[in-house]
């Protein structure tokens, strides 16, 4: 089980970083290519929009969103307080 588990974080990790590459592409792109972004940059949207249906479609990752929904929900009722939401740097 803890084998499964190290795993699991390890290809996390890796999907984590596939996706801040495919981020980073798109994003470049976008600066790049300006007004005409919509033709030039197909591709790379193409692939960041397969790895999110990836994510959106993969069943662990649901349960996982929903585990953490239920924590924060059972300690906001508990609390009354509300967690702050980490904040994502952007890109742009």
């Amino acid at each position: 089980m803890y084998v499964n588990h190290l795993f699991f974080l390890k290809e996390k990790e890796t999907a984590e970083e596939w996706w801040t590459i495919l981020k980073l592409a798109f994003t470049k792109c976008c600066q790049d290519s300006g007004i005409l972004m919509v033709v030039k940059c197909r591709e790379e949207n193409a692939a960041l929009k397969e790895c999110v249906t990836g994510y959106y479609n993969d069943p662990a990752f649901y349960e996982e969103c929903k585990a953490e929904y239920l924590k924060q929900r059972e300690e906001f009722r508990e609390t009354g307080n509300r967690r702050k939401q980490q904040r994502l740097p952007t890109s742009m």
